[in-house]
């Protein structure tokens, strides 16, 4: 099973998401620190879920981080992250 389903799969079965994408952009950081020619090392997800609500965003990727442990003590050098309530995400845009 590839980093990115184990991703998404354990944020799914922890989260129960209304969204999620998990993106890979490991070949975004070719030559960089942590990229070491077999990708599955840098990530973007969004989460979208009501799990969130009450959580400070520093709390949001705390548990993130927590779900994904064994991820990012293994192949993942890097994950950007987006985490938001419903309502957040349903929310319109400033400007």
């Amino acid at each position: 099973m590839s980093v990115a389903q184990r991703i998404y799969d354990k944020l799914t079965a922890a989260l129960e998401p209304q969204r999620l994408d998990v993106v890979d952009d490991s070949h975004r950081h070719e030559g960089h620190a942590g990229h070491d020619g077999l990708g599955e090392s840098h990530f973007r997800v969004m989460v979208v879920s009501e799990l969130f609500a009450g959580l400070s965003r520093i709390d949001r990727q705390r548990l993130v981080h927590d779900i994904l442990a064994s991820e990012l003590q293994d192949r993942v050098h890097a994950l950007s992250m987006r985490t938001l309530t419903p309502e957040e995400a349903a929310a319109p845009k400033p400007g």
